[in-house]
């Protein structure tokens, strides 16, 4: 269930990153649709067009981090930190093996996150207070959101400018995308004024399945211009690069599922009015 506004009166007064800095959530409560996978993909498309990304793992599993080459290693400074114990996020942020992209990582210590932020003041604007304070470090942040409406994806949320829903073509997406949507257009309402949907990317796609390709049309028919034309397809490449803790771009650049992912940053670079650079090899 989403997490209730604990001051609607005050969403006028919070701080906004410029436009340079663009923060984009994404987010859906239906698990297992390529969230992470898309996040730390786009995000080193994006890096690979020359923008400086940021991502942040908002997901107390932590697979956004171990898919950038981090361990899980007892003792770091985390984005719970950041939230919970007043940490500088630029002094959390470490590094990825992605040129030009950082990572805020995560850890199991966020998991309980969720009810120590339920009795604190301004609990839902604690990741955009922290970013607030780093305006125009990075071009795009991009934060991987835990599968539920809780509190974390709530302040994700109030943090970003723009949502991107990964959305796997099978039967009963568009179910729980309505149930976002409304989350969605209450925290613009209440929240964050600026909150828009960026857009919709269909993960898993599969040409040879009648399935997916009526779910595709469907969703399109619905949604329109928001679903991005570039479809991620299912890729055996894409599966095992996380196991090597690298993205699928760093891991096989020549595969689909590489070259959908940089499709996307091409369309999402296009959608925020931003230059469309060739976009260069990338060392395996």
């Amino acid at each position: 269930m989403t997490a209730p506004p604990s001051d609607q009166s005050e969403s006028a007064n919070v701080e906004r990153l410029p436009a340079r800095t663009r923060v984009l959530a994404v987010a859906n409560q239906k698990g297992g649709v390529g969230k992470t996978t898309t996040t730390i993909n786009l995000g080193t498309a994006l890096a690979a067009c020359g923008a400086r990304v940021l991502v942040i793992d908002l997901d107390p599993q932590a697979n956004a981090s171990t898919g950038l080459g981090l361990d899980r290693e007892a003792g770091r400074t985390t984005v719970y930190d950041v939230l919970l114990g007043g940490v500088d996020l630029a002094e959390a942020s470490l590094p990825s093996i992605v040129p030009n992209m950082d990572v805020l990582p995560s850890s199991v210590e966020l998991s309980g996150a969720e009810l120590e932020l339920v009795n604190e003041p301004r609990r839902e604007r604690r990741l955009r207070e922290a970013l607030s304070k780093h305006q125009g470090r990075w071009d795009f942040i991009l934060i991987d959101c835990p599968p539920a409406l809780g509190l974390l994806t709530v302040n994700a949320l109030v943090a970003a400018h723009g949502v991107i829903v990964p959305l796997q073509a099978e039967f009963y997406a568009l179910e729980g995308l309505s149930h976002l949507l409304r989350t969605i257009d209450r925290i613009r309402r209440a929240l964050n004024s600026v909150l828009e949907l960026q857009g919709i990317v269909l993960t898993m796609y599969d040409r040879r399945n009648n399935l997916c390709e009526m779910v595709a049309n469907d969703v399109r028919l619905h949604l329109g211009d928001r679903v991005y034309d570039t479809m991620i397809p299912r890729n055996v490449r894409v599966s095992e690069a996380p196991s090597h803790g690298k993205p699928v771009l760093l891991y096989d650049l020549r595969c689909s599922g590489s070259q959908a992912y940089l499709g996307l940053a091409r369309e999402v670079l296009q959608r925020e009015g931003r230059p469309l650079p060739p976009i260069p090899a990338l060392a395996s």
